[in-house]
């Protein structure tokens, strides 16, 4: 399967990948930006072309039969969200539990285009002292890219604007 992801990305929808920081088996990845549904098809063709187990979080209501059996094959952890408890929390507890955890979020929160992003990939990798991983999705270049692992400091207001600054001209499909 991994020959025919790598057929269709690169070379029937000519898209290429930087390589992955391999040494990084748990991390918050950041992708940006993220404006449409293909994104999701996009990322899966490159996850299996270069052999990278990634996980994501969602509603438990979305792990039900017959669909709970993909998510879970995709690397996908049911979160109860009618808990009252701290998400941020429970989800960096998630790290201490795994020997490979890779968390792939999207930190606009949605599939549109948006002027604030959402926090909580910054303060799940704080809280779990763990990396952040940056994945710029840029349909321009047709690329996507991966940071070096970087820490997070704590210092939102020092560290975001850094973050920032990796998307910087990338353009989302609805860009386009």
């Amino acid at each position: 399967m991994r020959w025919l992801a790598r057929v269709i990305y690169t070379r029937w929808l000519g898209w290429s990948v930087t390589p992955f920081p391999l040494n990084t088996p748990k991390c918050v990845i950041a992708g940006a930006p993220h404006t449409s549904y293909w994104d999701f098809v996009v990322l899966a063709l490159m996850r299996k072309m270069i052999d990278l187990e990634t996980n994501f979080v969602a509603k438990k209501e979305l792990f039900v039969f017959p669909f709970g059996i993909y998510f879970r094959w995709m690397g996908g952890v049911a979160i109860d969200r009618s808990m009252g408890d701290n998400r941020v929390e429970r989800i960096a507890k998630i790290f201490g539990q795994q020997k490979l955890f890779r968390l792939a979020i999207a930190p606009e929160g949605t599939r549109k285009a948006v002027e604030k992003w959402k926090t909580g990939f910054y303060y799940i990798a704080h809280t779990a002292q763990i990396p952040l991983v940056l994945c710029r999705i840029d349909w321009g270049e047709k690329k996507i890219s991966f940071s070096e692992p970087m820490m997070t400091t704590g210092d939102i207001a020092a560290d975001f604007p850094k973050i920032k600054t990796y998307f910087l001209g990338a353009k989302g499909k609805a860009d386009l």
